[in-house]
């Protein structure tokens, strides 16, 4: 995506060779600023406290997070340590676990004076991968925002999103996002309606700030503004991304997604979820099994924004005492989803439909 006229990825290895670069998204919208990852240690604090964030933008920079422990110690007891340090970091997004898993392949069997080289080639090829993937996405989800304006023959699409799951949240392009980027850069008439995504916020600081800087109409509203919209019938499909979705199409996407979902069925508004392939956990089949991140309540209590003299700050918005709690995430069962939208196509909202893209899954034990 393009940044006042520059492209960027979310994460790059930079001129040295070996140093990773990644956007500090916890700047944003207010700052773009930029972090250099030098080691294991780095990498965890970036995926920890939300540098960042995104199911494959996660496991893109835990794949760099193993290139960089294996420049201080290539062992496979080092591996080891390192795949489970950063496996904790974040424990709902399967991506993680998929991306690690593939870098423990890559390397495993190489000579220890191999892996090195051989872990940067394998991260390399995964954010590569993503961005190729994250295109596709957009290609198959452009034809489901086309066939709504040509529905409404040509009037504005409008589209409601939830928390961020644009380029940001990948490492080009996104999913959820990736459809409206291609419609709108087709010229169709369209209009996001942005969840602010409470708490962090990452639905007005993230996907705002970059559908603004790619020129996408669209409006901040606030988290339970949802409903009364698709009740005027101001919505006409929403679209989401996943941190994980069993193989029979039950998601686990940021808190509030559900809510959502219960709204659209209410309303006859199509629910879409847009994923790649490493967010699936072919593993299991009930949604209720996967876990959900617990974080800093501080999250919750706090907010950070812009003051009228232009700084920074970060506020208590809450009574001194009283306790607060966040879950990260909740879990939308698959009778709520239209379809999902993925590199391979549009998968019916059904238990074999991701199956049915995925036929080599079949026979995955669960």
């Amino acid at each position: 995506m393009n940044i006042n006229g520059k492209h960027y990825r979310t994460i790059w290895l930079n001129p040295d060779g070996w140093s990773v670069e990644i956007i500090d998204q916890t700047k944003l919208p207010f700052a773009f600023e930029t972090v250099t990852l030098e080691s294991l240690e780095d990498a965890a604090q970036a995926l920890s406290t939300m540098q960042v964030r995104g199911a494959p933008l996660i496991g893109a920079t835990a794949a760099y997070g193993v290139a960089l422990a294996l420049r201080d110690d290539a062992s496979d007891e080092a591996l080891e340590r390192t795949c489970a340090t950063l496996a904790a970091t974040r424990p709902t997004a399967i991506n993680l676990r998929w991306a690690l898993g593939e870098m423990e392949k890559a390397v495993r069997n190489q000579p220890r004076e191999a892996r090195v080289a051989a872990a940067y080639a394998k991260a390399a090829e995964i954010c590569d991968a993503d961005v190729e993937t994250c295109r596709s996405i957009g290609e198959h989800g452009f034809g489901l925002i086309k066939a709504h304006a040509d529905k409404k023959g040509g009037e504005r699409v409008n589209i409601l999103t939830h928390c961020n799951a644009g380029w940001l949240a990948t490492v080009d392009w996104g999913t959820a996002l990736a459809p409206i980027y291609r419609a709108y850069d087709e010229g169709i008439p369209l209009h996001v309606w942005v969840d602010e995504t409470r708490p962090r916020n990452q639905g007005a600081s993230l996907t705002a700030f970059e559908l603004g800087a790619h020129g996408v109409p669209h409006t901040i509203i606030a988290d339970n503004t949802g409903g009364h919209l698709m009740q005027k019938k101001l919505v006409d499909l929403c679209i989401v991304g996943t941190d994980r979705t069993t193989r029979t199409g039950d998601v686990a996407n940021k808190i509030g997604t559900y809510l959502k979902a219960l709204a659209a069925r209410d309303n006859d508004v199509p629910f879409f979820v847009a994923l790649p392939h490493s967010t699936i956990d072919w593993t299991i089949t009930d949604g209720s099994t996967v876990p959900i991140e617990e974080r800093d309540p501080r999250e919750v209590t706090h907010v950070t924004g812009r003051l009228p003299d232009g700084s920074i700050a970060t506020v208590d918005i809450t009574p001194s005492g009283s306790p607060a709690a966040n879950y990260a995430f909740d879990v939308t069962p698959l009778r709520f989803i239209t379809g999902f939208i993925t590199e391979r196509g549009i998968a019916p909202g059904t238990r074999d439909g991701l199956v049915m893209l995925y036929p080599e899954r079949a026979e995955a034990k669960t």
